[in-house]
């Protein structure tokens, strides 16, 4: 995975959610307990992290800063928050060489980052839309590349709902539901 996945699964956002930024993001986004304009601006605090990992490659902890988005924000002033987070994460990635490692829980090459904010963007773009009400699921090109990157122990089966099981986001036929989970970002190679 790489920035050209990062910048597709940002451009999905936009495109799914930006017709809805006059709707009441105060609401919980689907099953979690931050509302949609919390959890979209966790998504841009997640790209930004991510960038400045690969930036500074730090080895033993991330680095000290957080993103804060003003809380008189719009939704849609939020959504170009996050575009500009995951424009740095793109050109962070787009710059970095693969035998590039920052800290996440461990070495995590660009791959690695590049899987996690498409994830982030995926998962909690999908946690929004059932707060909103909206019918929709991650592409599944972008979901089987997450699950082949982050979960490789993950069943088969049509990606979009792998990966919405494999977070506890959804049911799978003949498993039961996730209620822990993690990713396999970091790798010692």
């Amino acid at each position: 995975m790489d920035h050209q996945d990062v910048d597709a699964a940002v451009a999905e956002m936009l495109r799914i959610l930006s017709p809805h930024t006059a709707e009441d993001w105060t609401v919980p986004a689907g099953p979690l307990d931050w509302t949609c304009w919390q959890t979209a601006a966790h998504i841009g605090h997640d790209l930004l992290a991510y960038a400045g990992q690969l930036a500074a490659q730090p080895t033993d902890a991330y680095l000290p800063f957080d993103l804060t988005v003003r809380p008189t924000a719009s939704p849609g002033e939020l959504l170009q928050a996050v575009t500009a987070c995951g424009g740095l994460l793109s050109s962070a990635l787009a710059t970095a060489g693969p035998d590039l490692r920052g800290w996440h829980w461990g070495p995590c090459d660009p791959e690695g980052f590049a899987a996690m904010g498409v994830a982030e963007v995926l998962l909690h773009t999908h946690d929004i839309t059932r707060g909103l009400s909206v019918d929709w699921l991650p592409p599944a090109p972008l979901s089987a590349a997450v699950l082949n990157r982050l979960f490789p122990a993950a069943p088969s089966g049509d990606p979009r709902q792998v990966l919405l099981w494999c977070t506890g986001r959804g049911d799978l036929d003949g498993f039961p539901r996730r209620t822990s989970w993690r990713w396999e970002a970091a790798r010692a190679d």
